[in-house]
C-alpha cells in the first residue's frame, strides 16, 4: 500500500513536470513567432479582427498537437500550415456575403519619408492585384522567410512550381513597376 502511493505519487509528479515543459515549450513558440503568424494572418485576410481570431485559433490547434511538432527548427512553417488551413476553415463553416469595400491597409509606423509611404502603398496594391497562386508563395517568402522547399512542404506543391510562381509573381511585379515609370514620364 505504501509502494502504491509512492508509485503514484511519482506518476503524478512526472505528468505535472511533463505539463510544465509542454507549457514552457508552448510558451516559448508563442513568443518567438506569434508576430510573424500575426504578420501573414493579415496578409490574407485583410482584416484586424479576423487576423487576431485566426492566429488564436491557430495557436490552440498549436497547443493540441504540439507534441507532434517534432524539429524545433520547422516550427514556423508548421504554424502557417495551421494557419492556412484554420484560415480555410473560416470558409468551410460560414458563406460569406460579399460585398465591394475598398481596401484597407496597415500604415507603416517605420517610414518617416512620405515618398516611402507611396511607395510602400503602391507596392502593397500591385501584390494584391496577384493572382492567388502567385501571391502566397510571394508572401510566405517576403513575409514569412521561407526557402523553397518549406514553401512546397506548406503549400503541397513540387518545388519548381513554387520557383517558378515566385519567378512570375517578381515579373508580374517588375512588370507593373516598369509600366508605371513609363506612364510617369509620359505624363511628365
Amino acid at each position: 500500500m505504501v509502494v502504491d502511493f509512492f508509485r503514484k505519487k511519482n506518476q503524478t509528479d512526472s505528468v505535472m513536470s511533463d505539463m510544465e515543459a509542454k507549457q514552457k515549450r508552448y510558451e516559448a513558440l508563442v513568443q518567438a513567432y506569434n508576430r510573424d503568424v500575426y504578420r501573414y494572418a493579415y496578409w490574407l485576410v485583410k482584416d484586424k479582427h479576423i487576423a487576431e481570431d485566426i492566429v488564436q485559433e491557430t495557436f490552440l490547434r498549436a497547443w493540441r498537437s504540439l507534441d507532434s511538432l517534432k524539429d524545433e527548427k520547422a516550427a514556423k512553417a508548421w504554424l502557417i500550415t495551421i494557419l492556412r488551413r484554420e484560415n480555410a476553415r473560416r470558409f468551410e463553416r460560414k458563406q460569406f456575403n460579399l460585398v465591394d469595400i475598398e481596401d484597407h491597409s496597415v500604415a507603416d509606423v517605420n517610414s518617416t519619408s512620405t515618398e516611402q509611404q507611396i511607395e510602400n502603398e503602391w507596392l502593397r496594391r500591385q501584390i494584391d492585384k496577384l493572382a492567388p497562386e502567385y501571391k502566397e508563395p510571394l508572401l510566405l517568402q517576403v513575409i514569412g522567410g521561407f526557402s523553397g522547399d518549406e514553401i512546397a512542404d506548406m503549400l503541397e506543391l513540387n518545388k519548381n512550381t513554387v520557383m517558378t510562381r515566385l519567378f512570375r509573381a517578381r515579373n508580374q511585379l517588375k512588370e507593373a513597376l516598369e509600366d508605371d515609370q513609363e506612364r510617369g514620364q509620359n505624363n511628365g
